[in-house]
């Protein structure tokens, strides 16, 4: 039991796969240098989230707001 606990408290960086505990500064990465390196694949639209908007009232609110920004490009 003791195992799982421990386990739960260690896990790897995201961006370089080493060990990292909780209690670290940088958690969940294990240092500045590659919690830079994520914001920066954040900012270069690396990451992007894969599934659809299906919600018809989000769509609408999108569709709207692409209409606006047409109309207002073409002013």
């Amino acid at each position: 039991m003791a195992t799982k606990k421990k386990s739960a408290n260690v896990l790897r960086c995201p961006t370089c796969g080493m060990l990292v505990q909780a209690r670290d500064e940088d958690f969940p990465f294990c240092s500045d240098r590659c919690r830079k390196i994520d914001l920066g694949k954040w900012a270069m639209g690396v990451y992007k989230i894969s599934s659809p908007v299906l919600d018809p009232e989000v769509l609408e609110d999108l569709g709207g707001l692409t209409g606006q920004q047409k109309d207002f490009e073409g002013e």
